[in-house]
């Protein structure tokens, strides 16, 4: 009878650690298993048109006097932060989204997939990620709006520079040189003038302070003085 109660609880035994292998072996090992590689950002990069009309419209900026080959080279760069630097951008040098938006390039639909980058602004700017979300929703306002399109912004032009320039100097505001570049000795200079003279102070070149220094605006620039006040009473009265 021994025997026997003994038999049983062996074959009870041997069955239970069968059980137990084959449930430890049906068990994925996950330790081993590999972690799933992180997805890579994707790189925004201009095309070759894109440059060759950046190039075209520093050379009308007065700030490239290469060729327009579609080639990002030392002079290109160097013209592109000289840019950047006097439209609130950070001085990269390089062709981000920020950059040929405010150029009014257009984009390919590859890049208006791609987030702007919040860096890409100047730390002057107003808040980096409220811009960088106007930026990219700006084509959907465009389309949704059914009143006036948003105007050109308003770009004073090298002749304009200089003569603002030696208003300037001869008002004791600018010591540096006549050479038709908005730097920041010449903005610094004009903030000056605007405050001295009971106009907001931008340190831009704006159509209100060459009226006010008796610079001429172009046929174009009047247009887009008149285009935007059309806007804004547009937007006032919405």
């Amino acid at each position: 009878m021994k025997k026997i109660a003994l038999a049983v609880l062996f074959i009870a035994l041997f069955s239970f650690v069968v059980a137990a292998q084959e449930s430890g072996a049906r068990e994925p090992n996950t330790a081993a298993m590999p972690a799933p590689a992180k997805k890579k950002s994707p790189v925004f990069r201009p095309t070759k048109d894109q440059i060759t009309q950046v190039q075209t419209k520093l050379k009308g900026a007065n700030l490239y006097a290469g060729e327009s080959t579609g080639k990002l080279d030392k002079d290109s760069r160097d013209a592109i932060k000289s840019w950047q630097g006097s439209n609130g951008l950070k001085k990269t040098g390089t062709l981000n989204r920020a950059t040929l938006e405010k150029m009014g390039v257009e984009l390919t639909d590859t890049q208006k997939a791609i987030p702007v980058d919040p860096n890409s602004f100047a730390a002057s700017e107003e808040s980096k990620p409220a811009k960088a979300a106007a930026l990219s929703e700006k084509p959907a306002t465009d389309k949704a709006t059914s009143g006036p399109k948003r105007p050109a912004p308003f770009r004073a032009n090298a002749d304009q520079i200089k003569a603002a320039q030696k208003v300037l100097r001869d008002g004791k505001m600018l010591t540096g040189g006549e050479e038709g570049k908005l730097d920041d000795t010449t903005r610094d200079g004009l903030g000056k003038y605007q405050e001295a003279n009971s106009l907001k102070v931008t340190k831009t070149l704006n159509a209100a302070t060459l009226e006010k220094m008796g610079i001429a605006l172009t046929g174009k620039q009047k247009e887009q003085v008149a285009a935007q006040a059309a806007y804004d009473a547009t937007k006032s009265a919405n």
